[in-house]
């Protein structure tokens, strides 16, 4: 029997693009040797997006869905997918076909090679805004300064995985789950594959800047302390500056120089204050996920799926 391929699509109010990745993933498996199960995760979309998907499943028998209750975000969609794709491999691609499907041969191809991983790197699109290059550079030299893990620039969520590394993945018991630095930090056999991304065909793009900002917290924080080892040694910097202050305040009073006007003090109380705020706020990050993860409480809610299984929440089991 041809080997079980498992397309993995998170989308969020994308009802005019599920149609068209349906046809476009029928296409690309049309010449190939292999069956494959597409499977939609609805993240909580307000708009037609889970009627569609409805629609194309009664239509294909290819086409499978997981609905979720409430938005609980790419990441945990992502999750969903991985917990029930059965495929002997497993795709993940986004819906809104920046994720050429006409590249999944080629990712096939490295599979069938012996590679575990198939990893895609994104080439630099000159047609993208200025700050949105400038903060997608950022964001993964800000990672790969920050954490244990290194991250291609332009690695994104289009990546092969085979069997054995889903069930890794799957078996994680983490709140708040980020894929990109987990198949790193996974290990096997791995290797990239270079792609053009395509133009989103309908829609807006949910990465915004606040959006990129948190996932990237949310990536360092996953993968290491190396902010809280950072925020002391600003601290122990900024102690041995100080001292360097008493000399030049014993002279000033020893030969009666006044130090004239608050501005400067009003400057250094405003900056440490706000250093110790930011520390603060590095330890409050790492405090909050350790309370959230204490909690037990499921990734994510399963609505409705035509994927019959006995529970319908995912529990981490602990």
């Amino acid at each position: 029997m041809a080997k079980l391929v498992s397309i993995v699509v998170p989308v969020h109010n994308e009802k005019d693009n599920v149609t068209v990745m349906a046809k476009a993933i029928k296409r690309t498996f049309a010449g190939l040797p292999y069956r494959y199960h597409l499977v939609f995760i609805d993240d909580g979309s307000t708009d037609l997006t889970l009627h569609e998907i409805k629609k194309l499943a009664l239509q294909d028998e290819h086409i499978r869905f997981i609905s979720f209750s409430r938005n609980f975000g790419h990441q945990a969609a992502l999750k969903a997918g991985l917990d029930k794709a059965e495929g002997d491999c497993v795709i993940s691609m986004d819906g809104d076909l920046q994720h050429p499907p006409q590249l999944i041969p080629q990712l096939l191809e490295k599979w069938e090679e012996g590679y575990d991983m198939v990893y895609t790197v994104r080439k630099e699109d000159k047609n993208l805004p200025f700050t949105k290059r400038v903060t997608s550079n950022l964001f993964y030299r800000l990672i790969n300064w920050l954490s244990d893990i290194k991250i291609e620039k332009g690695t994104a969520d289009f990546r092969l995985m085979n069997r054995n590394v889903v069930d890794v993945l799957r078996n994680l018991q983490e709140f708040e789950p980020f894929f990109r630095g987990l198949v790193k930090w996974a290990g096997f056999k791995q290797t990239p594959v270079e792609y053009d991304p395509d133009q989103r065909k309908s829609g807006a793009t949910k990465y915004t800047s606040k959006r990129m900002i948190r996932f990237a917290l949310q990536g360092i924080t996953s993968f290491s302390i190396r902010p809280l080892y950072a925020a002391t040694y600003i601290g122990f910097s900024f102690a041995a500056l100080s001292v360097l202050y008493f000399p030049y305040a014993l002279y000033s009073y020893y030969f009666g120089y006044t130090i004239s006007g608050w501005t400067s003090v009003i400057v250094t109380i405003v900056f440490f204050g706000g250093l110790q705020l930011m520390i603060l706020g590095i330890i409050g990050i790492y405090l909050g996920k350790l309370f959230m993860q204490n909690k037990h409480r499921p990734i994510y809610i399963v609505k409705e799926s035509n994927i019959h299984e006995p529970s319908a929440i995912h529990i981490n089991e602990f």
